[in-house]
């Protein structure tokens, strides 16, 4: 009598997985990319200004104008972007701290949140630019009415966002904190807070711009130092490639405070990108 044996399986080799790798032409679009959209606005500009002739000098000169009004001042434009950066930078430092306590208290107390919320939407409704001569006033010429000026533009959206980031706190993981028996303290330093920090960033990147653009006003009204400031002084001399270089160079500080922003979101968060669809 044959006795038949079950066939056996062919054996399973361990699976390996290789880390996944951002390919190189992702790095390469990364830069490119953005050259490229600089290439065409410049273009664009060149044949707007010198070609068709569809904007007159006096409003927008030509790129080749404003480059040779830069390259006459180099040192003094640089050592005023300067200048403009460090009250940017200064001033969104300060929005950053004071906007995440705002947020804090008034995520942590449902009161503070229906008492305040109002006033605080109330004072991010008033423009700002109405606010630059009590402010020089009240704080004299120089870097404090600066300060309070970025203060005041770019506080608004952090604190929405934290407050927004430390309410929507996964109900799983809320769930998992409580079935630990998790303090307070501990429930928002390793789940609450964590959690929260996309949304918070999503504000302050929302901020950075506008941390711009309140020191740019600052010096319009109070500086005697920076881009604003020497815009508005080319502007009175009728130099208006001067004064088209110096906003140039506002918009590349922007970029660069707001990459330098994104770079260190992707640094102190990289568990964000693996576990969503962020590219």
């Amino acid at each position: 009598m044959t006795v038949l044996k079950p066939a056996q399986a062919p054996p399973v080799r361990a699976a390996t997985t290789a880390p996944v790798r951002r390919p190189a032409g992702g790095r390469v679009a990364a830069v490119g990319l953005p050259l490229l959209g600089v290439a065409v606005t410049v273009t664009v500009w060149w044949l707007v200004t010198s070609v068709f002739d569809l904007v007159h000098s006096v409003v927008l000169p030509p790129p080749q104008d404003v480059y040779a009004a830069f390259s006459l001042r180099v040192p003094r434009l640089l050592e005023h972007t300067l200048a403009t950066t460090t009250s940017t930078v200064a001033g969104f430092a300060i929005s950053t701290v004071v906007g995440v306590l705002i947020g804090l208290a008034l995520a942590g107390s449902q009161v503070a949140e229906r008492m305040f919320s109002p006033l605080l939407v109330a004072l991010n409704a008033v423009p700002k630019i109405v606010l630059a001569p009590l402010l020089v006033v009240t704080l004299g010429w120089g870097q404090q009415s600066i300060l309070t000026m970025v203060f005041l533009l770019c506080f608004f959206p952090i604190v929405l966002s934290t407050v927004t980031g430390l309410t929507s706190t996964p109900a799983d993981l809320a769930e998992l904190a409580r079935s630990l028996d998790a303090s307070r303290w501990q429930t928002f330093r390793k789940i609450r807070f964590p959690a929260a920090l996309p949304q918070i960033f999503v504000g302050l990147k929302v901020a950075m711009p506008l941390a711009a653009i309140g020191a740019v006003i600052g010096e319009f009204q109070a500086g005697e130092e920076g881009l604003g400031y020497m815009t508005l002084q080319f502007s009175g001399m009728g130099e208006n490639s001067a004064a088209w270089a110096a906003i140039v160079l506002i918009g590349l500080m922007s970029i660069l405070l707001y990459f330098a922003l994104v770079g260190f979101e992707r640094l102190l968060l990289p568990w964000v990108r693996e576990t969503t669809s962020a590219r």
